[in-house]
């Protein structure tokens, strides 16, 4: 029997800052995220990732989040919508939620919060949740049981190479530095000696990759990144 695949979630908001947390913190959650910085993007993003909910902020450089749920509505697309905004007027809120919104959340916030009203907001639609884990093209990894996957097959790791695995799973697509790598996944400075770094890519190498297209990716004089085989 196949997995159900990771619930999509668009996040839309013009501050890098945001969306950088949002991201994190959902791919953790286990869910497959895109973003789009503009309201014109948002629309497009929404009829080609096809989301199963839309985090929305209001305030954007183009169309402003209650305009973009509007047209969204009088296309039919019934898509759960959150709104995430630091406009926190009653008029506000009630406005998206007469326009069809399905919950507003307030900045500044927490990301905690986010995540419970997201799995809210599915419940009510009747959208099923994944179970924990994070997945990537055929990768897959689960955290309840500790255990990864290639193609279906039972990759063992290390703690320290599934820690590692896990870092890049939830920054899928991002290029990570040495550093960022050694201080998320070691948790202290090696002065320098940034060779634990290649040598424990080169052992996620030889297990994830190993006879299959490449997923682990060097950028020459930048660091690692977890990308899709060039087809």
């Amino acid at each position: 029997m196949s997995a159900m695949r990771p619930r999509r979630i668009l996040v839309v908001d013009d501050e890098d800052n945001i969306v950088f947390l949002l991201t994190a913190a959902l791919r953790h959650f286990g869910f497959h995220v895109r973003s789009a910085p503009t309201g014109r993007r948002a629309l497009d993003e929404v009829h080609d990732f096809a989301p199963d909910l839309v985090l929305l902020d209001v305030m954007l450089p183009d169309l402003d989040g209650f305009e973009i749920l509007r047209r969204l509505r009088s296309e039919g697309v019934e898509t759960p919508i959150v709104f995430l905004t630091a406009r926190d007027q009653l008029e506000d809120k009630v406005r998206g939620l007469t326009l069809g919104g399905d919950d507003y959340v307030t900045k500044p916030f927490s990301l905690e919060e986010v995540v419970a009203r997201i799995h809210a907001a599915l419940r009510r639609n009747g959208t099923p949740l994944r179970a924990s884990g994070l997945s990537f093209a055929d990768l897959e990894m689960d955290d309840d049981g500790h255990v990864v996957r290639r193609a279906g097959t039972v990759v063992p790791l290390s703690p320290t190479e599934y820690k590692l695995l896990r870092f890049l799973l939830l920054n899928a697509g991002r290029v990570l530095s040495r550093e960022q790598i050694l201080d998320h996944v070691w948790e202290y400075d090696f002065e320098g000696r940034s060779t634990v770094v290649e040598t424990y890519i080169s052992y996620l190498r030889k297990k994830i990759d190993a006879d299959k297209a490449p997923l682990i990716h060097t950028i020459r004089g930048v660091g690692y990144t977890l990308r899709q085989p060039k087809s």
